[in-house]
């Protein structure tokens, strides 16, 4: 690593690499990961992307986001993501990254809060889709220097300014790295959870930071939890099941096999309701069922999701 740098990005997911594509070529780039580079919560995202299908969707689609949002949402962010999902698809699919297609045509697939098929996917791996394809376009840029296993201590601050980071590198040195902008692409608080599908490496080092030096945060309460990941007795970080799973038409039931909720709610209505189904039941999980799924062949459909279940001991089919 040099001591300068025009840009810092903390993170190497893909809001990391997103970012380091979108900068002018000339300037030079430190990217820093706290793990390896296949170790960021986007290798772990299974269901897909939402996208307006076309314009006639836009209300739908806008209300669809506002309603999950408790109507919280700033409305202008919402419009942003909404009307640019297109043109982020266009830049993935250039990047190289490959959605599902059937004769030719791109499919969508359902996942909670979404009134209608809006969600672009590959398999049920589409986070290491994206990921991969990313940074192997980030990794041909002269101009990206990438360091794993570094580690942001501190930001470098003067006359409320920030003008660097703070690292802590491999070999456990630490040394100041100055640069004009720095970008936080560098996760959520998800390890921090006794039981999470998030690495336990990603522990909210941002917000801290952000805390200490009078940093202002918006709605770092809202945490979202998933509301599907397989029941195992195993230590360790838990295995997602993807919403996409229940998009295709999958059912929750209570122990004496009775449906419980709409499973396309929004995510938070759907964990609460399956917390107090946990304690109403008196067991520590529910049951997903497959069985309401039609038309579709879910060892295709799902592939990642139906091995590890079956390391797991449960046939999905």
């Amino acid at each position: 690593m040099n001591e300068k740098y025009d840009v810092i990005i903390v993170g190497t997911g893909v809001a990391g690499c997103f970012s380091a594509l979108h900068l002018p070529r000339d300037k030079k780039i430190l990217m820093i990961t706290k793990a390896k580079l296949e170790e960021s919560d986007s290798f772990l995202a299974q269901g897909g992307i939402c996208v307006l299908k076309d314009e006639n969707d836009y209300d739908s689609f806008f209300e669809d986001t506002m309603r999950a949002g408790h109507y919280e949402n700033r409305k202008e962010s919402v419009d942003i993501m909404i009307r640019s999902s297109r043109e982020v698809i266009r830049e993935l699919i250039d990047y190289g990254v490959e959605f599902n297609q059937e004769h030719g045509i791109y499919q969508y697939t359902r996942e909670g809060a979404h009134s209608t098929n809006r969600i672009m996917f590959h398999e049920d791996i589409t986070g290491k889709e994206i990921t991969q394809k990313l940074l192997a376009q980030v990794k041909k840029c002269d101009n990206i220097t990438i360091e794993e296993e570094t580690t942001m201590i501190d930001i470098l601050e003067k006359d409320g300014e920030c003008f660097g980071v703070l690292i802590r590198t491999r070999d456990h040195e630490l040394l100041p790295v100055q640069s004009p902008y720095v970008i936080w692409a560098c996760g959520g608080i998800g390890g921090i959870y006794e039981h999470s599908t998030n690495f336990p490496h990603l522990t909210g080092d941002a917000l801290v930071i952000a805390l200490r030096h009078g940093i202002q945060l918006k709605n770092v309460n809202y945490v979202q939890i998933h509301p599907t990941t397989l029941y195992s007795k195993r230590k360790g970080r838990s295995f997602l099941i993807s919403e996409s799973v229940r998009g295709e038409g999958a059912r929750l039931y209570n122990k004496d096999g009775e449906r419980f909720v709409n499973e396309l709610l929004p995510r938070d209505v759907v964990t609460k309701a399956i917390y107090q189904q946990m304690e109403l039941d008196h067991t520590p999980h529910v049951w997903l069922s497959l069985d309401s799924i039609q038309n579709i062949d879910v060892r295709k459909r799902f592939p990642n999701i139906y091995q590890r279940c079956l390391e797991e001991g449960y046939d999905i089919t």
